[in-house]
């Protein structure tokens, strides 16, 4: 399953490439893509796990940029 989801408080494009790296690592994830320009999210993951890698997700990008959120509706 592949998603959007916007990003508020990126403040830079070398954070946004950290918090990529870091996301791509997550287990269950295929692909991640943060661009910092449009402030968004792309994220590709299993469509049976999806829910639990995206909560893992959010983890792990608070630990990197920690004033950047993802906005799930």
């Amino acid at each position: 399953m592949k998603k959007v989801f916007k990003l508020e408080d990126l403040d830079c494009a070398n954070c946004a490439a950290k918090m990529e790296r870091a996301i791509c690592k997550v287990d269950g994830v295929h692909s991640a893509s943060v661009n910092f320009m449009g402030q968004r999210l792309t994220l590709e993951a299993e469509d049976a796990r999806f829910e639990d890698v995206l909560k893992e997700v959010v983890k792990v990008s608070k630990r990197v940029e920690p004033d950047c959120k993802i906005l799930i509706r």
